[in-house]
């Protein structure tokens, strides 16, 4: 069982930055993928980024990969989504899950079976 808590959303202006925490706890099984999504109002849950356990795979979406950046600490349990250039349309709740897709599904957030409570990033034009 995993858990984790996301940290770090609020209110910014448009090109702030914000820095997304991710803290887990808990046991998972080596091989798993950390990933980040996010949901607007009245939109579907979207893809933004995830990360391989081991650090050796990275994958974006093609709306931020040039403006946002995954990392994560594994002696501190912890995966960050650094955000940059922040616009509004990134308004949204921002959810960090954790689980095993495969390298063709780690998109999809079916394939994800730990997920955080959500942290609410608003951009203001």
């Amino acid at each position: 069982q995993v858990q984790l808590v996301e940290s770090g959303g609020g209110l910014v202006q448009a090109g702030d930055s914000l820095r997304l925490s991710c803290a887990a706890s808990g046991r998972a099984s080596s091989g798993y993928f950390m990933g980040w999504f996010r949901q607007a109002i009245g939109k579907e849950r979207e893809f933004i980024a995830a990360i391989h356990w081991s650090g050796g795979q990275i994958y974006y979406a093609d709306s931020v990969k040039d403006r946002f950046t995954f990392s994560r600490d594994n002696v501190n349990n912890t995966a960050y989504l650094q955000m940059n250039s922040l616009k509004p349309e990134d308004t949204a709740i921002y959810y960090c899950a954790a689980g095993y897709p495969s390298r063709w599904t780690v998109r999809r957030d079916r394939e994800y079976a730990y997920w955080g409570l959500g942290t609410q990033v608003t951009v203001s034009s």
